[in-house]
């Protein structure tokens, strides 16, 4: 492979969190919210390689989890509403943190499976 056929270098870091193509950083990864795309439309990568499995949605969770206590412990502490204020304010909070954190987090897993070469374990005979 000549110097010209080889794709850029990409930070994956990068790639991950902005949810682009790990080998040429162009494209999204994405054809849905969180649905991968089968290939990258602009250098034909398949990403049938690409399996994050439950790692987004924990560390997601913890992320948010622990975000989202502080805030409710901080307004109940700070100014100890009533329980249906904590409900309007606490809820949409959660869900829109774990929602806008899911997305960078699967991408930047698959970015580092691409990355590093990461493959499922094979048992040997």
């Amino acid at each position: 492979m000549s110097t010209a056929d080889r794709p850029p270098h990409v930070n994956p870091y990068w790639a991950g969190l902005v949810g682009v193509c790990p080998r040429c950083g162009k494209a999204s990864m994405f054809s849905g919210l969180l649905k991968l795309a089968e290939k990258c439309p602009a250098c034909g990568l398949d990403y049938g390689f690409a399996d994050a499995g439950d790692a987004p949605a924990i560390f997601v969770m913890t992320i948010a989890g622990f975000l989202v206590l502080g805030l409710a412990a901080y307004i109940e502490i700070v100014y100890q509403p009533p329980y249906w204020v904590h409900a309007a304010v606490v809820i949409p909070v959660a869900v829109i943190l774990c929602v806008g954190l899911l997305r960078p987090t699967k991408s930047l897993m698959i970015a580092m499976q691409y990355y590093t070469k990461a493959e499922e374990g094979r048992r040997v005979k």
